[in-house]
């Protein structure tokens, strides 16, 4: 356990971190809380890191500015991308010439319209909707390198989530960006920003992300309860559920990303019922009252041989005393840090809590 941190004895370097960190918009990001994070973690003593609930990666990325060596893993194949991009890759980057090429049009190429009959005043505009068919089209044709596909649709996915009010796909409210209409919220100018404007940008961001620390980093897209076992740390950030039940569905928020992953077999997935086109629902013990206490114990228990660290809110369910509980179950020393937080979409203050089980 004594590989040697990127950064120096003692110091955190939160400038560091989230300068180098791409920006996101993805409900549930940690990356604003990356300095607070390794001011709690730091000093443990751990070399290998496993990052369950993956997201943005943002905790995956410290890990990795840490020198350590990380598996992030997220059961959502658009998340799964991320970590191939960012955290996995050690050395790929996106060249010019292939920007060019997604960008471009290919010539006497026909090409698919699925997201245009799909979609049509949905999401994005008849315009944009073109766009997005020939871009993802271009992805999967131009570029053969996983880490440059990866890359690129990363760029894709930034870009289609800071287009969309409140930054999600859980409502058809395109209305919310062309009503002619004076706005208290959002920012039209950033949604009227071509999408290509937008995808560069995200492009250059990713570039400038991509770093080696020496270190075999891996992305994996498991469910939870499959994650491998056997690392010194396991940093546990689920989907929040909070005391009403109702939970953090981020397949819901961002099924549109989820399908372009499948783009060939999306059709398939669609619930054609929904207003919004969403994928067929998908249950989750993560989603449940009735459930979540049992998953929860359950990967706690699978990797009992770990630091567990269980990143969480102090309003959800299970609360922080019922979390402490199951953690001492297998954890002889169970510590405690808290950091208020104003959550994006929630009238109310509460606290970002990490529990520590060594």
């Amino acid at each position: 356990m004594g590989q040697l941190s990127l950064f120096g004895a003692g110091e955190h370097k939160a400038d560091l971190i989230d300068a180098s960190f791409p920006t996101t918009r993805y409900q549930g990001s940690k990356r604003k809380l990356l300095g607070w994070l390794w001011k709690s973690l730091s000093h443990l003593p751990f070399d290998t890191a496993l990052d369950v609930f993956g997201g943005t990666g943002s905790v995956s990325y410290l890990f990795k500015r840490a020198g350590k060596h990380v598996t992030y893993n997220d059961a959502l194949k658009f998340n799964w991308n991320t970590g191939l991009a960012l955290i996995q890759n050690s050395n790929t980057r996106l060249e010019i010439t292939d920007i060019e090429r997604i960008l471009g049009t290919l010539q006497g190429q026909s090409y698919p319209n699925f997201i245009q009959t799909m979609f049509p005043d949905i999401y994005f505009t008849a315009e944009e909707n073109a766009w997005l068919d020939r871009v993802i089209f271009n992805i999967g044709t131009c570029l053969t390198d996983p880490y440059k596909r990866a890359l690129a649709l990363y760029a894709l996915f930034q870009a289609c989530i800071i287009k969309r009010p409140y930054n999600l796909f859980h409502r058809a409210n395109l209305y919310m960006r062309t009503a002619q209409v004076d706005r208290s919220f959002g920012n039209k100018t950033t949604w009227d920003t071509p999408f290509e404007a937008h995808f560069r940008t995200f492009v250059n961001e990713a570039n400038r992300a991509i770093f080696d620390n020496g270190r075999p980093n891996s992305a994996t897209c498991l469910d939870a309860l499959e994650t491998p076992q056997g690392h010194d740390l396991v940093y546990l950030d689920p989907p929040y559920l909070n005391k009403k039940g109702m939970g953090v569905d981020y397949r819901d928020f961002y099924h549109f990303l989820e399908g372009i992953m499948m783009y060939e077999t999306w059709s398939e997935q669609i619930d054609l019922r929904s207003r919004h086109k969403r994928l067929h629902p998908q249950a989750s013990p993560w989603l449940q009252p009735s459930s979540i206490h049992a998953v929860f114990e359950a990967l706690i228990a699978r990797h009992q041989e770990s630091i567990i660290v269980i990143s969480y809110r102090d309003d959800g369910i299970p609360d922080v005393s019922q979390l402490r509980a199951m953690l001492a179950k297998y954890k002889s020393h169970v510590t405690e840090a808290r950091l208020s937080q104003q959550y994006a979409l929630s009238p109310s203050r509460s606290h970002e809590v990490l529990l520590i089980g060594q």
